[in-house]
This record gives structure tokens, sequence and C-alpha cells, in this order.
């Protein structure tokens, strides 16, 4: 089943969307929160998007510029405004359509059914985790934050997807070792300790300085 992430202020719009996607058995979600769209993204791993440009907060414009930064996730603009301008701007964006509002509900189906033939059949969506805010690229083995890209090493990826994964509960050194050695990666108490650490720093530089807590005698969680 398809997932069809909905990011439109009009209410009666969105819910009009979600009921005719629905019956071409797409699941569906509309933005919750407009100062968070990049995050709601990242959580839900939509297979297509469709978006406004005229939104609360932000403008669609820059919505795709964020979502752009870690996922090729098909984007379909709608809006009423629909001069050149703003069709060009759209795909410039990273938009991969544009539809005027007033539309038809079948033709937008019909060209959502279509974008998702072209972009499935022949690549894989590149999967992301988020929590808090913080999006765990799995692609590039990198954290998003804030609109900054966190490089990780192969271990500090392994770590951090393992923490999120199991987010809201400790995570025990034992299983974090576990983890690395799936990778080839034979480490001790010692050196998981280091990378744990350089991990930290990393992304309290970027003002996350208690996104990965200690529980003595424990492990580690992600809360």
């Amino acid at each position: 089943m398809y997932r069809l992430f909905v990011i439109e202020d009009d209410a009666g719009i969105a819910s009009a969307i979600c009921d005719q996607a629905a019956m071409w058995d797409m699941e569906t979600r509309t933005v919750r929160d407009f100062r968070n769209v990049a995050a709601e993204v990242a959580d839900f791993s939509p297979h297509i998007i469709l978006l406004d440009i005229k939104l609360p907060c932000f403008n669609g414009f820059h919505w795709c510029t964020e979502i752009r930064k870690f996922s090729r996730v098909p984007i379909i603009f709608i809006s009423s405004e629909s001069d050149n301008m703003n069709i060009i701007m759209a795909m410039n964006m990273g938009g991969d359509d544009f539809i005027a509002k007033p539309f038809d509900q079948n033709v937008l189906v019909a060209k959502i059914q279509a974008l998702l033939r072209r972009t499935y059949d022949f690549a894989a969506s590149v999967p992301v985790m988020e929590h808090r805010g913080v999006i765990l690229d799995m692609g590039e083995n990198s954290v998003l934050y804030n609109g900054k890209r966190i490089e990780l090493t192969k271990n500090e990826y392994r770590i951090l997807l393992t923490l999120m994964q199991n987010k809201g509960c400790v995570t025990s050194r034992e299983k974090l070792m576990e983890a690395l050695w799936q990778t080839d990666c034979f480490v001790d108490e010692n050196t998981l300790s280091v990378n744990v650490g350089r991990l930290r720093k990393k992304l309290e530089a970027e003002g996350l300085a208690d996104f990965i807590a200690t529980k003595f005698g424990e492990g580690y969680i992600v809360k």
C-alpha cells in the first residue's frame, strides 16, 4: 500500500483528497504541525507528497527545499497560484509536478498513480528515521538537524540507528556492541565508549546535548 502525505492548510481540501486516495487503497496522512513539516514527513516516510504553496509559518517552497535535504520522495505541488513563475519555482525547488486548483479529484489521483509507477518501478526510496527533529538518513549514514547535515562514521551511524530503533527504552552496551559486530567491527567496552563519546560531541555541536542519555549500569537511551 502506497503512503500519501498531504501538506495542505485547507482542511476541506485535505480531507477530500484523503477520501479519494483511500478509495484507491492508499494510506494517507495530513500534516499536523505546520512548523515541523519535514519531521512529520520523515516520521511517516511517504511514497508521495502533495504540497500547497501558501501555508502557515513557511511556504511550500521552503518545505520542499527542506524535504529534499534528506529525501527523494516525489512531490506534487497543488496551488491556485499557478502562474508560470510559481510553476518554474516549484520545479526548480525539487517538485516533480504541478496541479492548479481547482482540480478534478480523479485527474489528481491519476497523476499520483502515474508518478508512483514512474518512481517505484525504477528506483527504491531511501529510508529515514526521525525523533525529536533529528532525522537519520539511512541512505547517506548521516544526521540532519535544523537544516544541517552531520556526517557519521560507520560505527557512529550503527550506534545511533540502534538507539533510535529502541527510542524510549534503555539499550544495553552489550546490544550496541552486537550491532557493531554485525558490520564486521569487533569492538570492546573501551572502543564503544570512545565511539559514543565522539557521536555525542558531534550532536552537542549542533545543539543536541541531551539527545543520548546514560543510564548508569544499564546502557544508553534516546528519549
